[in-house]
């Protein structure tokens, strides 16, 4: 803190002086201002003063290194080591140690690919979240300048406006309006608090309505907010939708391998009367080869990986499950100002409309009165700007009140009087039919049916209409009763469409995505910019969600009406986010843009919400996404992207749950059929060699979705479970034509078993178990092209990176195969020619299950195309949104659906162990996405309060 800053300094004997806006309160005394139970300025020295953030202890990295082996896939890995070293005894031989000690490495590895990646993916994308840290307005030496919010010191004078999340604690020194704090997050209040001069506003509550100056009063741990950070008694992980996904494909798994373990158990033991440790050395089989132990790893990495790619595309992902949720995202709402458009507004003087003796001219001279000065919004620029030098605008006159824009009045309105004869005045710009009520004076219905043509014109010709109304005050006081408004004339203001916005739209279409417009412009000039855009004109009022479809139309109901509409009008904050919930609740991802406070209730709602360049505080708080570059093209790219992102973790998801299915049906029917025990450190060999293969998939070449993207795990086990049991059946048949014929040596010259053996010797001779481990390591990674691609796998291309992985990895599994036991057999020539033969045919396989699922992704997309719904998809969504209602896993991030208790203790059920999967995905993100602080104090005698840290970030803009 400096002699200059605006705050008062004790400590070292120098003076400052604190400005107070021209008209603002100057009868708040020092002491006032400030709780010395906080600090007391009089002892305190600029030594005391640090940054205005929270400072917020980060994770210990080794801590983040551990927690990648820390999740229920890990757990049977780590037990399957504790098995290899504690109960793997007996017979004669030594603890398996080669097991245990490869297991560990193979944990290691895993970790440390999945660590080093993410922590340089996180790096790129934090550092450019940089750019993004917020700013305040601040009045220092007598000027206004723009600072970090970091750099705030109590005393600093602070200008608020509409959108502003406020960055300090402070008082109100001065207000322009009424002025309403939105301070739910941090106290639990249900509505905004009206806030005078001399009231106390918090740091990280948003500003709804009106504009307001005040003194900086508390900063960083001194504020409200801070206050409570000191009191954190802990935090809990927030369980997500990938978290949920992960967890259920460990649970299969996991599962999977519980039923055949227990199989093998009773089989080995009450039936064959294995010795103790031939069996526990086939259970390790199954416990190495069926964990995916990968699985976190790889899709971490992919999404890491991604969130980089993505920024290069100047989209930041500030939730790190954005990525997956946007590409299942089949409806994109949008904001039109500032959005679809350039909100760069200009008036088209030629076609000013009057309604009385006022000229254009001073049409827009009575309009700029009505403006601003300082803190102006578009139409405020756009007017002044015409005028001319803003600063000259006010000449000859004194403003005596002004009451700013605000969304429910959506008008601005000044008091001022003539310096020329002292007379006084009132002039209003807005919204046409606002001011058109407001109006008493030479107002007649030929005047109301001029006005709505004009404004019916205007809306066909892309423009908007600021109407514009005067009005006398003849007792010459600010709050005197005037004669009454008097409209004067209708400003054409066109916003013009992005030059990339067009585009865009036709490109989402083409990708299923539908584009609807809300916003809150009249309905005529919504329908004209949707026709201009190539979006459609389908729009209705906003009132249409009360009132539902109106008479004749072909729409069912209220939810058929919003699937089907192409955008709404004369929206408040409260529709937007109606209407994302609505179709949310018919099963829909929605992705939500916008820039302004208004579209952050709806921002925060929606599966995703998307901030575009240069959006408000408020916006890039509520979103998951934030645009760094004008327009919507950013989007497109950020849709595609996502959707290679899915492609690469759905392909992994069904090649690793295929491999497990493989293992556990091979290697058990092989000991159920024909006693055959494969030896547990080649089967970690395989694992090794799969997983180092497999995560070259986080860079492999994909191509996008024509459609969106969606987790159907029934889907993916259905794939899983057909291959794993075809391979399971190319290798059981291998081995079966190889220890029951003579086939192999009769017709290729192999070199016969050794038959003098007894039968158990004979079906475990160790040239079987390294054709048997080179057939399966080969077929399996081969898979893998099989997954990767929608059509025959040999016309999509891999990258080099995944081809390269898996020349080297085949060639490493067979020089194993031959050289393992220091022989040589030609039947390794014969596996590969084997597994050729089998491995064509998976594409017909996988082209059988597309015939099947196909037709049902196909209709989903038909509830969005065909107009107006059947009755069967009517049916289908009702039975969606009851079954939602009561459904019993776990709720989406942005569900608001209760359901009962009993469902709720279903779900909390099935999402044990998800949560262990957060820390793969959470270092990645930039923001956490609670909604509500308050809500998180706990206030009784014996838990004192607590409050997760994630939720201080989430609610203070200071902590970006």
């Amino acid at each position: 803190m400096s002699e200059n800053n605006n705050a008062t300094n004790g400590g070292d004997g120098k003076k400052t002086t604190v400005d107070i806006p021209e008209g603002g309160v100057k009868s708040i005394r020092v002491e006032d201002l400030y709780d010395k139970e906080k600090f007391d300025l009089s002892t305190m020295d600029s030594s005391d003063f640090g940054h205005n953030r929270l400072e917020q202890k980060e994770q210990s990295p080794i801590l983040q290194f551990l927690l990648f082996m820390w999740n229920p896939l890990s757990w049977v890995m780590e037990a399957a080591a504790l098995v290899a070293i504690a109960l793997s005894n007996g017979g004669g031989q030594p603890p398996d140690w080669e097991d245990f000690v490869g297991i560990v490495l193979l944990l290691l590895a895993n970790s440390i690919i999945g660590f080093v990646e993410q922590r340089k993916a996180g790096n790129a994308v934090k550092a450019l979240m940089e750019a993004l840290a917020p700013s305040a307005k601040v009045k220092r030496n007598g000027k206004w300048e723009t600072i970090d919010a970091a750099d705030l010191v109590p005393g600093d004078i602070i200008s608020v406006k509409l959108g502003d999340i406020i960055p300090a604690d402070g008082r109100l020194i001065s207000a322009h309006g009424s002025v309403s704090i939105d301070q739910a997050a941090l106290t639990g209040e249900s509505l905004p608090v009206t806030k005078e001069i001399g009231d106390e506003i918090f740091s990280g509550s948003t500003c709804k309505q009106g504009e307001a100056d005040a003194i900086v009063i508390g900063t960083g741990t001194n504020t409200f907010f801070g206050r409570a950070a000191k009191l954190v008694g802990g935090a809990h992980d927030e369980t997500g939708h990938l978290q949920h996904i992960l967890g259920q494909i460990g649970w299969f798994c996991i599962g999977s391998i519980t039923i055949f373990v227990i199989a093998e158990i009773l089989v080995m033991y009450a039936g064959f009367r294995y010795a103790y440790r031939r069996g526990i050395n086939n259970i390790l089989v199954l416990l190495i080869g069926g964990i995916p132990i990968a699985m976190p790893t790889v899709l971490s990495v992919t999404l890491a990986i991604g969130a980089k790619q993505l920024s290069e595309h100047k989209a930041i992902v500030t939730h790190i499950q954005a990525i997956e949720e946007l590409a299942a995202v089949s409806i994109l709402c949008s904001d039109k100002t500032g959005t679809l458009t350039l909100n760069k507004l200009v008036i088209d003087k030629d076609t000013i409309k009057q309604y009385s003796d006022v000229t254009g001219d001073d049409i827009i001279r009575y309009a700029a009165y009505a403006c601003r000065s300082d803190n102006q919004d578009a139409i405020d620029a756009c007017v002044t700007t015409t005028v001319g030098n803003p600063k000259n605008i006010r000449d000859g006159i004194e403003e005596l009140f002004f009451k700013p824009f605000n969304p429910t009045d959506k008008r601005t309105e000044i008091t001022y009087k003539l310096l020329s004869n002292g007379s006084v005045h009132r002039v209003t710009k807005g919204m046409s039919h606002f001011i058109l009520d407001l109006c008493t004076r030479d107002k007649d219905a030929a005047q109301i049916k001029q006005l709505n043509d004009d404004v019916d014109e205007f809306a066909r010709r892309g423009l908007r209409a600021l109407a514009v109304a005067i009005d006398q005050v003849p007792s010459g006081t600010a709050d005197g009763e005037g004669l009454g408004f008097k409209l004067i004339g209708l400003l054409p203001i066109y916003d013009p469409p992005r030059s990339d916005t067009k585009e865009t739209i036709e490109r989402a279409i083409e990708l299923g995505v539908k584009v609807k417009m809300i916003t809150g412009d009249q309905l005529a000039i919504a329908k004209e910019t949707g026709r201009r855009l190539g979006m459609g004109d389908n729009m209705f009022p906003s009132t249409i969600l009360k009132d539902g479809p109106p008479p004749g139309s072909p729409y069912k109901d209220v939810d058929d009406l919003v699937l089907h509409a192409d955008g709404f009008a004369g929206v408040y904050p409260e529709h937007k986010y109606a209407i994302v919930e609505l179709l949310q609740k018919m099963d829909f991802m929605v992705a939500m843009t916008g820039d302004g406070v208004n579209d952050a209730p709806a921002l925060a709602k929606a599966n995703v919400g998307v901030a575009v360049a240069e959006a408000s505080d408020a916006a890039r708080s509520a979103a998951d996404i934030v645009l760094t570059e004008p327009g919507l093209s950013v989007i497109i790219e950020a849709i595609l992207g996502s959707r290679q992102i899915f492609q690469r973790m759905r392909n992994y998801a069904i090649y690793t749950c295929s491999v497990t299915i493989r293992v556990l049906v091979g290697f058990s029917v092989l000991i159920f059929a024909f006693k055959f025990d494969f030896p547990p450190f080649m089967v970690l060999i395989l694992a090794i060699l799969n997983d180092g293969t497999i995560m070259t998939i986080s860079k492999d070449r994909v191509k996008p979705s024509p459609y969106p993207n969606n987790w159907n795990l029934f889907e993916i086990f259905t794939y899983a479970i057909v291959y794993g049991i075809y391979l399971a059946a190319s290798t059981i048949a291998f081995f079966a034509v190889a220890v029951q014929t003579n086939f192999f040596q009769h017709k290729f010259g192999v070199p016969p078993f050794k038959r003098d053996l007894p039968y158990y010797d004979y079906n475990n001779d160790p040239v079987l178990h390294s054709i048997i481990y080179l057939q399966v390591s080969t077929i399996s990674q081969g898979l893998i092209f099989i997954t990767r691609s929608r059509g025959l796998f040999f016309t999509e291309r891999p990258s080099a990176i995944l081809v390269c992985a898996f020349i080297v990895a085949q060639m490493v599994a067979t020089f194993i195969a031959v050289y393992a036991k220091w022989g040589f057999t030609n039947i390794e020539g014969i596996v590969w020619v084997w597994n050729i033969i089998w491995f064509f045919p998976l594409d017909a396989v996988k082209f059988a299950l597309r015939a099947y699922f196909d037709p049902i992704q196909k209709r989903a997309l038909e509830e969005l195309t065909s107009e107006p719904s059947t009755e069967a998809q009517v049916q289908r969504r009702r039975s969606t949104i009851a079954r939602k209602a009561s459904m019993a896993g776990p709720p989406s991030r942005r569900s608001t659906a209760g359901g009962s208790d009993k469902a709720q203790g279903r779900r909390e059920t099935m999402s044990i162990g998800n949560k262990y999967y957060a820390p793969q995905t959470r270092v990645l993100s930039t923001q956490h996405h609670h909604r509500n602080f308050a809500r998180l104090l706990k206030l009784d005698n014996t838990a004192g309060v607590s409050v997760e840290q994630g939720e201080l970030r989430r609610f203070s803009i200071v902590q970006v």
